[in-house]
């Protein structure tokens, strides 16, 4: 399963995206994680300052 990002707590900084090694986060307000492209590796999650980034 794909990680997701709350839109509610996505502060759009980039950290998540730097850090994921499938390249499956896309820019925006907020972030959105491609569950296709997704490896569930969970890097995103350990990365963010917001918290906002949780296992679907």
């Amino acid at each position: 399963m794909a990680h997701k990002i709350s839109a509610d707590k996505c502060v759009s900084c980039g950290s998540c995206k730097d850090a994921c090694p499938a390249e499956a986060i896309n820019e925006g307000t907020p972030y959105a994680i491609d569950p296709a492209k997704c490896v569930d590796c969970g890097a995103c999650a350990a990365q963010c300052p917001a918290e906002a980034i949780s296992a679907a």
